[in-house]
């Protein structure tokens, strides 16, 4: 069975974009806005220098912070949407009622 792909190195860009470079030895740029969402992450989208603090856990094969704040390596490599959006549109699906 393949190990997963995790991240190796994280490079800040412009505003909340980062360069992430995988095991697989693929990078993408990744806007993070999207994924800053919820108490943990509110200091790192307040202040760009405390988003800027991120490091790669290498146990975790993930960026995280200082507050414990961390994202799903699997969710940045594959692209996919956050788990709070996907909350959010079924919440807001036609013929709910909230």
């Amino acid at each position: 069975m393949p190990r997963p792909v995790r991240i190796r190195a994280v490079v800040p860009l412009e505003e909340f974009q980062v360069r992430l470079e995988f095991t697989d030895n693929t990078t993408k740029d990744i806007d993070l806005k999207p994924y800053l969402h919820g108490p943990i992450f509110e200091p790192m989208r307040k202040d760009l220098r405390v988003f800027r603090a991120m490091k790669v856990d290498p146990r975790l094969g993930t960026i995280v912070w200082d507050n414990g704040a961390d994202m799903d390596p699997d969710v940045l490599y594959q692209g996919l949407t956050p788990a709070w959006m996907e909350e959010e549109q079924v919440n807001q699906s036609p013929g709910r009622e909230g």
